[in-house]
Order: C-alpha cells, then sequence, then structure tokens
C-alpha cells in the first residue's frame, strides 16, 4: 500500500428533502448532496445527509452516506464516503472515511479519510488515502 494525498476544491448542491413521518417533529433535517470535486479528485457524487441544529449558535451535527464517481489521480472507479461529524461551538470535528470495500473499478482497495474546510464561502477537500500497490 501507498500513502497518497489529493486535494481540491469542490461544488455542493445541498436540496432539502422531506423527512419520514417517523422522525418528523424530531428537529431532524434531510437533505439531498450533489458535488462537482475539481483537482486530484476530478468525480461526481450524490448522497443523503441527516442534520440536527441546537439551540445554541454553532452546535450541530450530521450524518451522511456519498457515492464518489471520478478518477483519483488517474485511477478510475467509484467509492463510498461515510461522514459523521459535529460542530461544537463553531469547532468541528470531522470524521469521513471511505467504506471499506466499497472502491470499484482500479479503485479496488481504496481507504482512506477525507477533511473538508470552508475558506470564504469555498469548499475544499483534504483526502489521505491508499490503494494497493498492484493498482
Amino acid at each position: 500500500m501507498t500513502d497518497k494525498q489529493a486535494s481540491g476544491p469542490f461544488e455542493v448542491k445541498l436540496s432539502p428533502e422531506p423527512i419520514s413521518s417517523i422522525a418528523d417533529g424530531t428537529g431532524l433535517g434531510r437533505m439531498s448532496l450533489d458535488k462537482t470535486f475539481h483537482g486530484d479528485l476530478k468525480a461526481t457524487s450524490q448522497g443523503e445527509m441527516l442534520a440536527f441544529r441546537t439551540s445554541v449558535q454553532g452546535s450541530a451535527g450530521y450524518v451522511a452516506m456519498e457515492t464518489v464517481t471520478g478518477s483519483i489521480q488517474g485511477h478510475d472507479g467509484s467509492f463510498v464516503l461515510q461522514h459523521s461529524s459535529t460542530m461544537t461551538r463553531g469547532v468541528p470535528e470531522q470524521s469521513i472515511t471511505v467504506v471499506p470495500d466499497s472502491g470499484t473499478g482500479s479503485l479496488i482497495g481504496l481507504a482512506g479519510r477525507m477533511t473538508i474546510t470552508i475558506t470564504d464561502g469555498q469548499h475544499f477537500y483534504q483526502f489521505d488515502y491508499t490503494l494497493p500497490d498492484n493498482i
């Protein structure tokens, strides 16, 4: 396995979706994700997010799953990212990881973690990943 890093900007479109009748009234929000990645990761992704924002400014949490399809530094295929992140009074704590064995094409065996930052309204990713040496 070789440790690699990919980075660049991305755009994200969040669209509110109806919450289930069971979760109605809980304060949870549901959104669809539609992303376009640039830089070392040339890809699109689609997914679903559940989120909760507290009454304390800057405190919230979300979980999400998204399928990413495209190319990472010349390796084509798809993989799934699992998000579980919180913000405590403006301080983020992120866990965004590749679902094990979700890679397809030349991304079979992909493992890794992604970090998202937002600067002046622009989204950026850093993706630390490994691929089997025989890929």
